[in-house]
């Protein structure tokens, strides 16, 4: 197994956050970027494999403050070596996917080929509606399940990742979609110059622009692993599968779990994808050890404040507590492990900002230490 971390980027604790505003504080912003490098230095020394983060605006009240996925992804890769940096990811109603393409392949050589990317839907409204590209996309959520909105919202994001793997995976490429024309139809470049049409590609010799490419092109091969952002419908399963991409599953409902990955190998063969077992997808929740249970559980309390204040009024139900002493841990993780056999990578949310830096390094020591050696992989 491999375990992974992610943080929602908060700024306070419990008594600052309740006190508003906290997103306003330039000393609390320090503070988590502080914090956040030195989690992420400690997890690279002691053996984790990644460390991801989301994309999020407008964010004044303290929660989620991760407003750039390229310049956080950054700033973790800064203070890393070996960490995979997962952002996770791009909202596709506010980018462009051409210029996300682009993004991801340069992280990717800047960050050394441990770059893996997350693409997702957008389910905040007050940012998404600020941010989105187009005037005629919506953030999702369950306020407008299966409505007109929320189905143009899944065929842009379609053809959103469409494009983003066209760009990482070809030279040059067009596109001709209803949401995207890349290059725009009939371009010709006013510019007369025939550095483009001698070294280039894509360009006829009256400068009419047929193709396009992105540079650089990705460092890993085929492009950096794709990530869908914390899945929770079978649907989304199935998307990632024709992509290769693995979905980021947060379930208690090990039966679910099992289902879904055993519906995503079998729409991967569709695609002629051969998935190895437990590689489909990825299984964890919110993530606290102590020595003991009650230790664990009594430092719960924040984060179940920040679940009910924050994440639950966006549609967002408790996920997997992982939440004990060591061996409480791993017996939940045995369990996983004989429903998907050969599990491959657990995600684990931490309470960064909620808690205080002491607590979340305990816990991830006593993580690293007691958990991690008894899953390790023995090649």
């Amino acid at each position: 197994m491999k375990f992974s971390l992610f943080i929602y980027c908060t700024v306070g604790r419990r008594a600052e956050l309740e006190g508003g505003m906290a997103g306003r504080k330039p000393e609390l912003y320090q503070r988590m970027l502080d914090e956040i490098a030195e989690y992420a230095r400690f997890a690279d020394d002691a053996g984790y494999f990644g460390f991801g983060h989301p994309e999020h605006h407008l964010q004044i009240e303290g929660f989620e403050i991760s407003n750039d996925p390229r310049l956080m992804g950054m700033w973790i890769g800064q203070h890393t070596k070996k960490l995979r940096v997962i952002t996770c990811g791009f909202v596709s109603t506010t980018h462009n996917p051409l210029r996300v393409a682009e993004d991801i392949a340069t992280m990717d050589h800047m960050l050394g080929g441990r770059f893996g990317v997350g693409l997702v839907r957008g389910y905040q409204a007050r940012w998404v509606e600020n941010f989105k590209v187009r005037e005629d996309l919506h953030a999702v959520g369950p306020w407008n399940k299966d409505s007109p909105a929320d189905e143009a919202n899944r065929e842009y994001f379609s053809e959103f990742v469409d494009v983003v793997v066209k760009a990482l995976t070809h030279d040059t490429f067009s596109h001709r979609g209803r949401y995207w024309n890349f290059p725009p139809v009939g371009m010709v470049n006013p510019h007369p110059h025939g550095v483009y049409t001698t070294y280039g590609q894509g360009v006829a010799p009256d400068m009419r622009i047929n193709e396009v490419g992105i540079a650089p092109r990705p460092l890993q091969t085929p492009h950096p692993p794709l990530y869908g952002g914390f899945a929770a419908s079978m649907r989304t399963a199935l998307f990632w599968a024709k992509y290769g991409g693995k979905p980021i599953v947060l379930t208690d409902k090990l039966d679910f779990y099992t289902e879904l990955n055993r519906a995503y190998h079998d729409e991967a063969a569709k695609h002629g994808r051969a998935v190895k077992s437990g590689h489909a997808t990825a299984w964890g929740g919110i993530f606290i050890c102590a020595p003991t249970d009650a230790e664990a559980h009594a430092q719960l309390k924040d984060m179940r404040w920040f679940w009910d204040q924050w994440a639950t009024p966006f549609g967002q139900g408790l996920p997997e507590l992982l939440v004990g002493s060591p061996d409480t841990i791993s017996r939940r993780l045995e369990a996983v492990q004989k429903a998907v056999p050969g599990q491959d990578e657990i995600v684990l949310l931490i309470p960064q900002g909620l808690h205080d830096r002491g607590q979340i390094l305990r816990s991830l020591e006593l993580m690293a230490t007691k958990v991690m050696p008894r899953f390790a992989d023995p090649t």
